[in-house]
C-alpha cells in the first residue's frame, strides 16, 4: 500500500514526470499519471529522468481525469485531494496530511483547470513574487516530502 498518491494531470514534459517518478520510488507514493500525455511513456528522457529502474515505479495511467476520480472517489468526497496551485490561500505547510492522500499537479504549460482546482483542497508552495512558478517535479518533492515529514517518516514497508 502506498504512503501517498501522487497524480500528474496531463504532463507534458518526461523529464519532469521521470523525476516525479523518482521521487515516488524513494518515498513509496504511488504515481498516476492522467492522460492525454504530452510525450511517450517509453521516451528515452522519461527513462533517463526516472532512472534505469523505471519498472519499479508503482505507477498507474488514467485514460482521463473522470477515470481518475472515479478511482478516488472517496478521497474527493473527503476532502482528501490536494491540488498544487499558485492560486491557493493556503500553504502545503499548513494541511495535515494522512497516509493515502492525493496530491495532485497540472501539467507544466498552464496547471490545473479551475473546474478540477474545484473539486479539491487547493494548497501553494510559497514563492517570491518574481517567480511565476516552480518546476514540476520540484513541486512534487516539496510537497511529498513534506507530507511524509508530518507522517515522521514512517515506512510503507
Amino acid at each position: 500500500m502506498a504512503m501517498f498518491h501522487v497524480a500528474l494531470f496531463e504532463p507534458e514534459i518526461a523529464g519532469n514526470t521521470g523525476s516525479a517518478a523518482r521521487t515516488c520510488l524513494a518515498t513509496g507514493a504511488r504515481l498516476h499519471i492522467i492522460r492525454p500525455i504530452g510525450f511517450k511513456l517509453s521516451d528515452e528522457a522519461l527513462k533517463r529522468a526516472g532512472m534505469d529502474y523505471w519498472h519499479e515505479v508503482d505507477v498507474t495511467v488514467h485514460a482521463s481525469f473522470d477515470h481518475f476520480a472515479a478511482a478516488f472517489q472517496t478521497s474527493f468526497t473527503e476532502n482528501r485531494v490536494f491540488s498544487l496551485t499558485t492560486k491557493a490561500a493556503k500553504n502545503y505547510s499548513e494541511a495535515e496530511f494522512r497516509k493515502n492522500d492525493v496530491l495532485l499537479f497540472g501539467p507544466e504549460s498552464r496547471g490545473l483547470p479551475e473546474p478540477i482546482r474545484g473539486k479539491t483542497s487547493p494548497l501553494r508552495i510559497p514563492m517570491m513574487q518574481s517567480a511565476r512558478s516552480l518546476n514540476l517535479a520540484v513541486s512534487v518533492a516539496v510537497t511529498v516530502y513534506e507530507a511524509w515529514r508530518q507522517l515522521e517518516f514512517r515506512s510503507v514497508y
